[in-house]
């Protein structure tokens, strides 16, 4: 089955409306082929949907409540009433910065999920896992845990970070990878039955121009979610274009499939 690459970019605590300019070349520069999304800053979801409309726009976070005494957070309705079409949620720096448990998380999908928003799942082992050779246990743990009941490819995609590797300009070998993403899928297969074959499985942690068409055509993986790169359209835009398949496929993160459109698209490009 082949499955679209979505090349996903997280901004972080990085950017404001000047840095918009680069949204506006990264959309510019999209493909057909090829679903792009940008999760960003809350402070930059509603001018960022305006400035490239044809450009799926996310956040990096939700709280798991629809609404109530939460300050400084961001529920699902607001970040749908802003124009956002999906969140990352389990970032690894949100689970060690904040202490994000797998059922905080699996929550914060969930509450995604009913008010009609994608996720963009993420999960990975720490430098120490890696070393004890105990990384595909820890990874598989952590997915059984976060996993949102009515997990389904039409609104949920993983990402597997590791968070050894984030920012660190370290990757694992795309052997390594596979490895990971079989585990992953095998899982998903367990918990999900056939549908495991069309979630969409993102590597993250140090995605580059250098290293992109590597690690992105590897067996099993179906695109990235990349931090630093994602900033610039001359570091994120060659990224894209080393996602480019040789033939295009079902299973798109689209707008459109937020609203439940009959193609179950992720990230639609005109």
């Amino acid at each position: 089955m082949i499955r679209r690459k979505l090349v996903a970019g997280n901004w972080k605590m990085n950017g404001n409306r000047a840095a918009l300019s680069e949204l506006v070349a990264i959309a510019a520069a999209a493909r057909p082929d090829v679903d792009v999304a940008i999760a960003v800053p809350a402070t930059l979801i509603i001018p960022a949907v305006a400035s490239v409309p044809r450009l799926a726009i996310g956040g990096e976070d939700v709280h798991p409540a629809d609404h109530g005494a939460h300050t400084g957070c961001i529920s699902a309705a607001m970040l749908k009433d802003a124009g956002a079409t999906f969140s990352v949620i389990g970032h690894s720096e949100r689970r060690s910065d904040c202490g994000e448990t797998d059922a905080e998380v699996r929550a914060k999908a969930e509450a995604l999920h009913r008010h009609g928003l994608a996720a963009i799942l993420c999960i990975g082992e720490t430098l120490a896992d890696r070393q004890s050779g105990r990384a595909v246990e820890m990874v598989v743990r952590q997915l059984i845990g976060s996993l949102p009941s009515q997990a389904a490819p039409d609104w949920l995609s993983i990402a597997y970070e590791p968070v050894w590797a984030i920012g660190t300009g370290h990757t694992p070998t795309a052997t390594e990878v596979v490895e990971m993403h079989g585990a992953i899928r095998a899982t998903l297969r367990d918990l999900i039955g056939g549908d495991a074959a069309v979630v969409r499985l993102l590597y993250g942690g140090s995605v580059t121009a250098d290293n992109a068409a590597q690690l992105l055509h590897a067996g099993d993986v179906d695109g990235a979610l990349v931090g630093g790169a994602s900033l610039t359209a001359a570091t994120f835009v060659p990224i894209m274009n080393a996602a480019q398949p040789a033939n295009a496929g079902a299973g798109r993160f689209s707008r459109a499939q937020q609203n439940n459109a009959v193609d179950h698209v992720i990230a639609a490009q005109a």
